[in-house]
């Protein structure tokens, strides 16, 4: 579900038309609804009801800090995977308790950046970096809360390019090898086990990946437990998908994933951590592009929009799909037609559709790329000096822009030419 919507012929973010702030922005742009925001991270929220828990927006996903804070109020803590989004996220207003430090690769300014700023927790990822969080913590007279990074070994069935839980990829520590992981942080200084972390992928669109990888981590809390550590905490990911097409089946709902959770792991008296981003933000985001051309070629057409890959490179790096739709309602019953929808970028790869059914569209139009909230703004460049594509929030009838486009000198003063030229 989501609240952009078509009301009196043309598409609507909440209250407010797309037109009217196409009008005032400028395309392309990113545009997100609060109301979609706040509905899909009550979703999570409603479905560990009765648990211990707590939502962590896993920020990688879209990380304005208007949208951060939108949803630290609501409740929602923050799994961070750099120090400038640790940055970002205490910018917003979350507290260091509520800001969980996952990622492969934490560096040690990131480690003293997190214990100085407050910790919820390390997701330690490997023993290299379990000592060295040991070393830091206990130079700096304080103790680092973390978990160890289990790797089930569970294909999630989801691309090769977000799986994260077979045991080729490079996240985590295989589970056959925690205990004695797990025995060996228990005897280093400045940190305290306090649980265990699980994360095998994203857009996962079935739960018995989830299943398989839960029960795993329910039968080796019991293991540690024996052991005498103490697991207090599950830190058990994120990845539920979202429908891209809407003619696909639709994802299994948050309250299904929270049922599964209580059936794998409830009984364990566990405070439960999960990390949604897609579903949080995907379906709460969309980009708006306008039409610069439509260019008849050998047998097909071209819809040459002023948006590119460096705007949204999902489909050039993921072969992803977006449903595309004109800004303007089309007549019931209009005859559509192929198009190949492609952006200004000088590769073949800026390309975002080919042979998309579209109702007829001419120079001018506005299009919106739906489902384009999570990893899109985030993953823009300035390819080819292409400014920097703006960020706007819509809340019932008022809309504001929550990133400004840069004009050409700004981005061009970044750069310093040396004194011998």
């Amino acid at each position: 579900m989501d609240h952009f919507l078509y009301r009196d012929g043309e598409l609507y973010a909440e209250d407010v038309r797309i037109a009217d702030i196409a009008a005032s922005v400028g395309t392309p742009f990113y545009l997100y609804s609060t109301a979609t925001l706040t509905r899909h991270f009550q979703l999570f929220d409603e479905a560990l009801d009765g648990m211990d828990h707590m939502v962590c927006y896993a920020m990688k996903a879209a990380s304005n800090q208007a949208i951060l804070k939108t949803l630290a109020e609501l409740g929602a803590g923050m799994d961070v995977v750099s120090g400038g989004e640790y940055a970002r996220a205490k910018a917003a207003g979350v507290p260091g308790d509520r800001i969980v430090f996952s990622g492969v690769g934490k560096t040690r300014a990131e480690i003293r950046q997190a214990l100085d700023g407050g910790i919820r927790q390390f997701n330690v990822e490997s023993e290299p970096e379990m000592r060295v969080i040991s070393e830091i913590a206990t130079s700096v007279g304080k103790t680092a809360p973390i978990t160890v990074r289990v790797n089930p070994d569970v294909d999630a069935k989801t691309h090769e390019k977000i799986a994260t839980g077979k045991s080729e990829n490079k996240f985590g520590i295989p589970i056959a090898k925690a205990r004695e992981v797990y025995a060996e942080a228990a005897a280093l200084p400045g940190i305290e086990v306090i649980g265990i972390d699980v994360h095998i992928g994203s857009q996962l669109t079935d739960l018995t990946p989830y299943e398989l990888a839960y029960q795993k981590v329910a039968e080796l809390t019991e293991q540690l437990r024996a052991d005498g550590h103490t697991i207090k905490r599950l830190d058990l990911g994120g990845g539920l998908g979202i429908p891209y097409a809407r003619s696909n089946e639709a994802p299994p709902l948050p309250s299904d994933y929270g049922a599964l959770i209580k059936r794998t792991v409830g009984h364990l008296g566990c405070e439960i951590e999960i990390e949604p981003g897609r579903l949080i933000a995907g379906n709460a985001g969309i980009l708006v592009s306008r039409v610069i051309y439509v260019k008849q070629g050998e047998g097909r057409q071209f819809l040459i929009l002023d948006g590119a890959m460096n705007d949204l490179i999902r489909p050039a790096m993921y072969d992803a799909h977006h449903d595309i739709v004109p800004v303007i309602e089309p007549e019931p019953g209009v005859e559509q037609e192929p198009y190949d929808i492609v952006g200004p970028v000088c590769e073949s790869g800026d390309t975002f559709a080919k042979n998309r059914m579209m109702p007829p569209l001419k120079d001018g139009d506005l299009v919106a790329f739906r489902s384009a909230g999570a990893y899109g703004a985030v993953m823009a460049s300035e390819y080819n000096t292409r400014p920097l594509v703006p960020e706007v929030l819509a809340r019932g009838d008022q809309f504001a822009v929550i990133r400004q486009r840069p004009d050409f000198d700004e981005i061009i003063n970044r750069d310093t030419i040396p004194p011998w030229l």
